[in-house]
């Protein structure tokens, strides 16, 4: 299997290659281009050729493409998957569960109404509000997610009228290069393309005088990054960033019930999920029993390589983010903090074992330490006691973060009114991670 960039429904080589690695076994995976600047001016160009024809496309054709393009995706869907776990290390079945959340995105993004709302008419005016395409757009897309959150950018950007360039992370560029392959079947040229490259590909988008739109979904310190390039020319972005949401677990649950749900949203792809439960806050009245049962359930999941039938937790993505999860593991032993499953430290340099660490939580570590702090992305998780309702809402909001949150209670009127005082974007009651279109 070959990999090209796609510009204007061509596969496209370049001088220059890469590759990325598998995480499970640090092993090299394929060659894929390395782009340059001029590799991105003439995908901007096709972009921009492509656009005024494409606007002027029917929103229910442009629709149907999509749908189309679902279907392609569906009919791949085991070579998708497999590519998938080679690349990111997520365990075979999650892999196909993001083709299906993928495809879900594009179908639902594909029959959404585009109303003309008339804010104002009388006999001196009318107003009408309307949604109108924006021009060219650049997808910059994680390497936790690449087939969903590359599809959750294409959908509604093709869908509205525009075009769209996606840049898959150099950690998995290798999903994101297929599907536009793929839609170049699909959508007229220059309405779909992906360019993969190094560190300085995104600037080169992010600067790029002749692309109207950047969606960009990563870290906090890389969105500041991207907001700032994207300054001088005046750009509209679009910022997902990183998460440390709390979960408020209430005296008045069902122990039993929650552990299954809230283990797999607090461990699932290895934790590297923004928008994961990241500090677990457990009223104290029955915090022994909670964290007894919490402990046993997430010690049954398996860890291993994405490829065998039994794994949940596969390895951490990449040797950047091993490093930072590595560190935050050393931490334990240093800053004394009591692991009530796992703690322990891997090799600083796993050689050809993988990127793994067996998933660990920490019993009630100090507020201030850095696993209550910051946003591990690896699995390694705090939970902590509270006993007032008002200072664990403060805890809960104590971060420069506020992607997600929820409250988990048997008592609905209790949980709003908790839920309503968290500072979050999505704030859910007795679930976390809920997300659609």
């Amino acid at each position: 299997m070959t990999f090209c960039n796609i510009i204007d429904n061509e596969r496209c080589c370049t001088s220059k290659t890469r590759h990325n690695i598998n995480p499970a076994t640090t092993e090299p995976n394929a060659e894929v281009p390395v782009s340059t600047r001029e590799d991105v001016d003439k995908a901007v160009a096709a972009a921009r050729a492509a656009f005024k024809p494409w606007a002027n496309t029917p929103v229910e054709q442009r629709g149907e493409k999509l749908r189309a393009f679902a279907d392609a995706i569906e009919s791949y869907k085991d070579d998708f998957a497999h590519l998938l776990t080679l690349e990111q290390g997520k365990p075979l079945a999650q892999s196909y569960q993001e083709i299906s959340m993928a495809n879900t995105w594009l179908r639902a993004f594909s029959v959404m109404k585009l109303p003309e709302d008339i804010i104002e008419d009388n006999e001196e005016r009318q107003v009408i509000n309307r949604f109108t395409p924006l021009g060219v757009a650049a997808g910059i897309v994680p390497w936790n997610y690449p087939i969903l959150l590359a599809a959750g950018k294409i959908a509604p950007a093709l869908y509205t009228g525009n075009t769209m360039i996606i840049k898959p992370s150099p950690y998995t560029p290798y999903c994101d290069l297929k599907l536009a392959e793929l839609g170049a079947q699909i959508f007229p040229p220059g309405v779909l393309q992906a360019l993969s490259g190094e560190e300085d590909l995104g600037p080169m988008l992010t600067e790029h005088a002749d692309i109207d739109k950047i969606a960009f979904t990563g870290s906090s310190a890389t969105g500041k990054k991207v907001m700032a390039s994207a300054a001088p020319t005046l750009k509209r972005v679009t910022l997902e960033l990183g998460g440390n949401d709390p979960a408020i677990i209430c005296d008045d649950v069902d122990i039993d019930a929650i552990i299954p749900k809230l283990t797999i949203l607090s461990f699932l792809c290895c934790s590297q999920i923004c928008m994961m439960i990241k500090r677990l806050y457990v009223h104290s009245s029955i915090y022994p029993r909670f964290l007894s049962a919490f402990t046993a359930h997430t010690a049954t999941l398996p860890v291993g390589p994405g490829n065998q039938p039994e794994t949940f937790i596969g390895p951490v993505q990449n040797s950047m983010q091993y490093a930072k999860v590595h560190d935050l593991y050393t931490q334990i032993d240093k800053q004394g903090w009591t692991p009530a499953l796992g703690g322990h430290v891997p090799d600083a340099d796993p050689g050809g074992k993988g990127y793994f660490f067996e998933p660990t939580i920490i019993d009630n570590p100090p507020a201030d330490s850095r696993v209550v702090t910051e946003e591990p992305f690896g699995p390694i998780l705090p939970v902590l006691k509270w006993d007032d309702e008002d200072a664990v809402i403060a805890a809960a909001n104590d971060s420069k973060m506020g992607l997600g949150a929820s409250v988990w209670s048997a008592d609905l009127e209790r949980a709003t009114r908790i839920a309503k005082k968290l500072e979050a974007g999505s704030v859910w009651v007795n679930s976390h991670f809920d997300v659609a279109p």
